[in-house]
C-alpha cells in the first residue's frame, strides 16, 4: 500500500519517532533503561498511527521496520549488560587463579637469571626456526662474560637449559643466545624462570609482582612449574 501525506499530527509524530531513534545518546539518554525507551516508542507509534489519513494508513513494511529498530536496540542493551555480567565472572575466576600462584615459578620473556639457594639457575628460549649452532653466553652484572655454554643443533621450539655459578650470592647475572643456521642468525626469544611474589588487579587486568623481572601482565606468562 502506497503511503501518501499524512496530517500535521502525524508528521510530529512520526519526526518525534525518527529522532528517538536517530538522535545520539548523550549522557542523559545513557542513564534511561531499555525498558524506558521501548514504552516512549510505542506510545510514539500509537500516537503515529491514531492520527494517520484514513485514507492513505500507514505501510505495513514501515511498521515492521520501525518495530525491527526498537527491537534491535533492546537486544543490543541486554547484549551489553550480559557481557558485563560475564566479564565480571571472568575476573573474579582470573584473581582466583593468580592467588594461587603466589610463590610459584613461571617462565616469562626476559634475560636476568635468578640463582638458588645452591647457586645453580636454569633458563630459555625460543627459536624461531631451526638452528645448526646455538651458544649460551653468561654474563656478569657488569656485562663481563663469565661462561659460554655450546648447546649444538636445535629444531625450532621452546628450549631450556641449566647453570651453575661458582658465587651463589652473584646477582646481575644475564644471558645471551646466539643462534645461526647456515652463517644466518636465526631469531630467538630469551625466557627466564621467576617466582612470583605477589598478585593484583589494575584497571581489569591481573598482574603479577616477580622476584627479580619486575611487574607483568598475567597474559605474558610462558609457562608455569
Amino acid at each position: 500500500m502506497a503511503i501518501s501525506a499524512t496530517t500535521p499530527a502525524v508528521a510530529a509524530a512520526s519526526s518525534s519517532a525518527s529522532a528517538t531513534l536517530a538522535a545520539p545518546a548523550t549522557k542523559t539518554d545513557s542513564l534511561t533503561s531499555a525498558k524506558e525507551q521501548s514504552d516512549r516508542f510505542l506510545k510514539l507509534l500509537v500516537a503515529q498511527m491514531k492520527n494517520q489519513d484514513p485514507l492513505n494508513p500507514m505501510d505495513n513494511a514501515q511498521v515492521t521496520t520501525q518495530m525491527a529498530q526498537i527491537s534491535t536496540v533492546s537486544g543490543i542493551d541486554k547484549l551489553s549488560a550480559t557481557m558485563a555480567t560475564v566479564n565480571a565472572s571472568l575476573l573474579q575466576v582470573q584473581s582466583l587463579e593468580g592467588a594461587s600462584m603466589v610463590g610459584r615459578t613461571v617462565m616469562v620473556e626476559g634475560s636476568l637469571l635468578s640463582l638458588n639457594d645452591k647457586g645453580k639457575t636454569s633458563a630459555g628460549f625460543e627459536l624461531e626456526s631451526r638452528a645448526a649452532s646455538v651458544l649460551a653466553t653468561i654474563k656478569d652484572g657488569s656485562g663481563k662474560v663469565l661462561d659460554t655454554l655450546d648447546l649444538g643443533a636445535m629444531p625450532a621450539g621452546r628450549h631450556t637449559f641449566e647453570w651453575a655459578s661458582a658465587d651463589a650470592n652473584a646477582k646481575g647475572l644475564t644471558f645471551e643466545i646466539s643462534a645461526l643456521n647456515k652463517d644466518k642468525a636465526v631469531g630467538v626469544t630469551r625466557l627466564v624462570a621467576d617466582q612470583v611474589d605477589s598478585v593484583f588487579m589494575d584497571k581489569g587486568l591481573l598482574w603479577l609482582e616477580l622476584g627479580s623481572n619486575g611487574t607483568i601482565a598475567f597474559g605474558k606468562i610462558k609457562g608455569v612449574s
